[in-house]
């Protein structure tokens, strides 16, 4: 029996995927630019550095769907690298720990890059441009 949402299930991806990346962006918008509120004190560089940028990016290309397997993949292992190296050195579970957002986006991450952009994308414009093109 098909569940009632199954005729949505490409609709739903398309806006998990859209709001994930809108979420995560803001992360890196905030590292990089002070904006929202800005980062509290004594953030080290590289974190301002390296995760700001793939967050801002990856962000970006996860919401617009344009590389997306590649963007999400990046995104999940910055998150997995985050739990562990912020989050796990405090506690083992994420409930413990605060890595509760940590973990969500990096398995979300994981997903959005095994399905790729799906419909509302990019990377879908981009395939029909190149088999009408």
């Amino acid at each position: 029996m098909k569940s009632f949402m199954s005729n949505y299930s490409s609709y739903c991806y398309a806006l998990m995927r859209i709001v994930v990346g809108f979420l995560f962006l803001w992360h890196g918008s905030q590292k990089l630019f002070d904006f929202p509120s800005g980062m509290p004190g004594g953030t080290p560089a590289f974190i301002t550095y390296v995760a700001g940028p793939i967050e801002l990016i990856g962000g970006i290309l996860v919401m617009i769907g344009l590389f997306t397997h590649w963007a999400a993949f990046i995104s999940s292992g910055q998150m997995a690298v985050a739990y562990w190296m912020v989050h796990g050195t405090e506690a083992l579970l994420p409930i413990q720990n605060k890595g509760e957002l940590a973990v969500l986006y990096c398995f979300g991450f994981l997903f959005i890059a095994s399905q790729g952009g799906g419909i509302w994308s990019g990377d879908a414009l981009r395939n029909r441009l190149n088999t009408h093109g």
